[in-house]
């Protein structure tokens, strides 16, 4: 992984200073910055859409990382002072907010990471269930409470969460208020992966500079056919599966990685040339990737 940081440069708008963003390779670390508790309003959901949208149109960026200011909080959610007084017209401006911002997250074109590393509480958790993948400290919580105060998770929470963990353990969660540890949450599959106090925002970077391994081209078309199954049945998707693989074999991408792989011998650099070598697929390095697993043997998983 290169150790290169530097801030990144979001464009002609104008961030909110209640996200950080910085960028590590071809990695943007987004940091939530709303001290105490890192809470959405208005202006941050605002700036995350604005975020993503930008880095969709960013080719040097394949991997995004989200995670919360300090060390006791990755977000405890909406910033509930925005709905103390009743106004109905405000209440349907921040649903729809919140949803521009986590959607236009979840449809970031490359991988997204959450590192939760304290806290994860309504909008905050939902913010981390639109992510692909989510990395959890020992330390942290997760809740879905909106019952609690008489509303409802209205940022992808009662769609997302059953997604991944069932529909009996959305209920307890959501229903019964039920919050939950990090051990719970991977053992449920809400986490992928469950790290000490401290380590989550360095295992995300790190999982996520693997992606600069892969084609980005390639990442692209599958990702939505990952997704693709929440809205339609996996048959009706195996056509579309089968018409993008051929479609990748216009991209240049594909052809040298295929030509390269036959010959066994790595393209010299199809992909970002004059970048770093933390991407020895499409580098230019003199010998291929190590492979995961061989074809007939069964992929080794790492422990989390």
């Amino acid at each position: 992984m290169s150790t290169a940081i530097e801030t990144y440069k979001s464009g002609p708008f104008d961030l909110t200073h209640k996200l950080t963003v910085e960028k590590h390779g071809h990695t943007a670390l987004i940091t939530i910055n709303h001290p105490p508790a890192n809470t959405w309003d208005r202006d941050s959901l605002i700036g995350l859409k604005q975020l993503v949208e930008h880095l969709n149109h960013d080719d040097d960026i394949y991997a995004l990382v989200i995670t919360g200011q300090g060390s006791k909080f990755f977000s405890a959610g909406a910033d509930l002072n925005l709905f103390a007084d009743g106004d109905k017209a405000r209440a349907r401006e921040m649903a729809r907010r919140f949803g521009e911002a986590f959607e236009a997250l979840s449809h970031f074109r490359g991988v997204s990471i959450a590192a939760i590393n304290g806290y994860a509480m309504g909008g905050g958790l939902e913010c981390a269930l639109a992510c692909d993948i989510r990395i959890a400290e020992r330390q942290a919580q997760m809740a879905l409470p909106e019952a609690t105060v008489g509303l409802l998770p209205c940022a992808g929470g009662t769609q997302n969460l059953p997604w991944l963990v069932g529909e009996g353990w959305a209920k307890r969660m959501i229903l019964c208020g039920e919050r939950i540890d990090a051990e719970t949450a991977l053992r449920i599959g809400l986490i992928e992966q469950v790290v000490d106090t401290g380590e989550a925002r360095g295992h995300a970077l790190l999982l996520a500079s693997r992606v600069a391994r892969q084609s980005p081209v390639a990442v692209r078309a599958i990702k939505p056919l990952i997704q693709g199954a929440r809205q339609r049945g996996p048959s009706s998707w195996l056509p579309e599966e089968r018409e993008r693989f051929v479609d990748l074999f216009d991209a240049d991408d594909t052809r040298e990685g295929v030509n390269a792989s036959s010959r066994s011998v790595i393209p010299s650099g199809a992909i970002n040339k004059g970048g770093t070598n933390d991407g020895r697929a499409f580098r230019g390095t003199h010998r291929p990737p190590r492979r995961a697993h061989r074809r007939g043997h069964p992929q080794r998983r790492e422990k989390p």
